[in-house]
């Protein structure tokens, strides 16, 4: 689920109906699994004691570490076996509608392609690192796949209400760049930061951006940057919880976002719990792009 322009508007030659495509992984080249191998290694530099311990956890069970891109054949036997998910591979971005239906039946849409290896930190578009390291261990944890499934499910109700801006916040502050209360602290499990070597520092240490209490509500109606780190993340108490609260019936909170005004990124609510009240000093220099 994502703002990037898609790619395709229908199958490109070669993909499925559903728009999957074989991994063809006898076809990576060696620089490209050592591509993986630099990227996997400066991010398990990082992130013992930043990331949540079920995504270590998860990183564990599937053993991402053999040496190079991973065969989908070799881990989905394992990622199947604990929670029934299996990875397919896509050629690019996927509209919504087959987005959605992928994950109503367990089934998480990579990327096939791998980032250059002078570009390890600029990325036009989620890439299998992206997608398999910072997606798929979540994948493990029983809540998090039933979050998951449900938010595939609930996609296209959203879609016919018109109310996917609303879901893709939701999708965008949990799934690529929620923090959760471990018992040591908070710590990072979204895809977006677990998988970007500055964000995982950035996210739990910069003292410029806000970190706040998720709440479903008032999540669903804040907007969101999509070119550069973020201004606000939002700080879940368990998964059990994100699944809880995404298994309610969405139909009366849809009623009450309907046409309600979507609140600045930088905001903190009177009704917000504050674990960081932000400088947005990173944010008010202009970012990564700044001169």
């Amino acid at each position: 689920m994502s703002d990037f322009e898609h790619v395709f508007e229908k199958p490109p030659e070669g993909a499925a109906a559903d728009w999957t495509i074989p991994q063809n992984w006898r076809a990576y080249t060696e620089v490209e699994h050592q591509t993986w191998d630099t990227l996997y290694a400066r991010q398990m530099n990082i992130l013992p004691g930043r990331a949540a311990d079920v995504f270590l956890r998860g990183l564990e069970a599937l053993d991402l570490n053999t040496g190079g891109i991973p065969d989908f054949g070799l881990m989905n036997a394992k990622l199947q076996a604990l929670t029934g998910w299996t990875v397919v591979c896509v050629p690019g971005l996927v509209p919504d509608e087959v987005f959605f239906d992928h994950l109503a039946n367990r089934r998480f849409p990579s990327g096939q392609f791998i980032r250059k290896p002078d570009q390890l930190d600029s990325l036009q578009e989620p890439d299998i690192f992206h997608d398999v390291f910072g997606h798929v261990p979540m994948l493990t944890d029983p809540d998090f796949a039933a979050y998951m499934q449900a938010y595939g499910q609930g996609g296209q109700r959203a879609a016919g209400l018109g109310m996917l801006p609303n879901l893709a916040r939701l999708y965008w502050y949990t799934v690529e760049f929620g923090l959760v209360q471990d018992p040591d602290g908070l710590r990072i499990y979204g895809a977006g930061i677990v998988s970007s070597a500055t964000e995982s520092v950035f996210a739990l240490e910069d003292s410029s951006p806000n970190r706040l209490g998720f709440e479903l509500e008032r999540v669903m109606r804040t907007l969101y940057r999509i070119d550069d780190f973020q201004q606000v993340y939002f700080v879940i108490d368990s998964i059990e919880q994100l699944k809880r609260e995404t298994l309610q019936d969405f139909g009366p909170i849809y009623q009450r976002q309907n046409g309600a005004e979507a609140i600045a990124i930088d905001a903190i609510l009177p009704t917000d719990k504050v674990y960081t009240r932000g400088t947005q000093a990173y944010a008010g220099k202009g970012g990564r792009f700044a001169a």
